[in-house]
């Protein structure tokens, strides 16, 4: 049996979360530890799963902070690192009225990206049920050869690859770099959860859900999940299934760390079977069904890993809208 269910590695960073204006009218900005792998591996801790965290942050207390969220959560940051020569990298997150947030970051280039091969923690990896990365440690060097270091140490030892394609434009260098570094994860990911915006920045604008999960699926992933915001999830799979489940309206708060909460949610329910990628259509549905309810449950506080939910509180938030 692994350690981990799940391994998360990439980016960890401090939200900088719009949370009002003072007496004279300057904005507050709250901090909230996050980072797209963090969130989905926090969550899935959060949930009762087991999960460790690979990254890097600077000698600061912004660095500090983090790890003792995660710490707090039960998640092992073991295999985190320090960087000597960058801080900690930060996002300034603005919220729209319903809750649509927009991104300023601090990352030039920022200690996440500087984690090299020789800071993975080998045993961790080997450990792990699932790793789950993102891209945004595809940016920069040396974080993207570590991702792929991190793949090929995961999958010889019988692991899954989890991949969130995530693509923020002041982070790359235009989308003519970001797209094909983006898809070429697909090869080797065994589970995709990628957003309805980013499905039309890979394949096109107007592209269909189903056409965008067959071509996805083509590069030899076994389960495709596109999140539609309020509209739900569509998902299919490499055994022929698929289909379009439905979320329950809830007042937004903020939705940062959405994704990454369902992320979270979907790989909490897939290792909770021996082999996470062998459902029928009903259990898969059940999992999505379970991993939308995390996260609605998210989006209505501020911030990600603060406004992830329990076990409890997602089997009580399913009991009242009979999800």
């Amino acid at each position: 049996m692994k350690k981990y269910d799940v391994v998360a590695l990439g980016e960890i960073l401090i939200d900088f979360t719009y949370s009002g204006t003072n007496a004279e009218g300057k904005k507050i900005y709250e901090e909230n530890p996050g980072g797209a792998p963090a969130n989905c591996v926090c969550a899935a801790v959060k949930l009762g799963g087991k999960g460790a965290f690979i990254g890097m942050t600077g000698h600061d207390s912004f660095g500090e902070d983090t790890r003792a969220v995660l710490n707090s959560l039960n998640v092992d940051t073991s295999g985190m690192r320090y960087c000597d020569n960058q801080h900690t990298t930060l996002a300034f997150v603005s919220l729209a009225p319903n809750g649509e947030r927009t991104f300023s970051f601090c990352r030039n280039p920022g200690a996440d990206t500087q984690i090299k091969p020789t800071d993975l923690d080998i045993d961790m990896l080997e450990n792990a049920r699932i790793l789950h990365i993102g891209s945004l440690s595809l940016t920069d060097e040396p974080a993207k050869s570590t991702t792929l270091a991190a793949i090929e140490a995961v999958k010889k030892a019988g692991g899954l690859i989890s991949y969130d394609p995530n693509y923020r434009a002041n982070l790359w260098h235009g989308r003519e770099d970001a797209i094909p570094l983006m898809k070429s994860i697909f090869p080797m990911a065994d589970s995709v959860k990628v957003s309805d915006e980013e499905l039309e920045l890979l394949f096109g604008k107007g592209i269909s859900h189903e056409d965008g999960a067959k071509q996805i699926l083509s590069q030899g992933v076994s389960l495709v999940l596109i999140t539609l915001g309020s509209k739900g999830v569509y998902y299919a799979t490499k055994k022929g299934f698929c289909g379009q489940l439905s979320v329950p309206k809830v007042k937004v708060a903020d939705t940062t760390g959405a994704g990454d909460s369902f992320n979270g949610g979907i790989l909490y329910r897939l290792t909770r079977r021996e082999k996470p990628l062998d459902f029928t259509k009903e259990e898969i549905e059940k999992d999505i069904s379970f991993a939308n309810a995390v996260a609605s449950l998210c989006v209505t506080k501020r911030g990600a890993i603060p406004a992830l939910p329990t076990l409890a509180e997602t089997q009580a938030f399913m009991t009242e809208h009979r999800m």
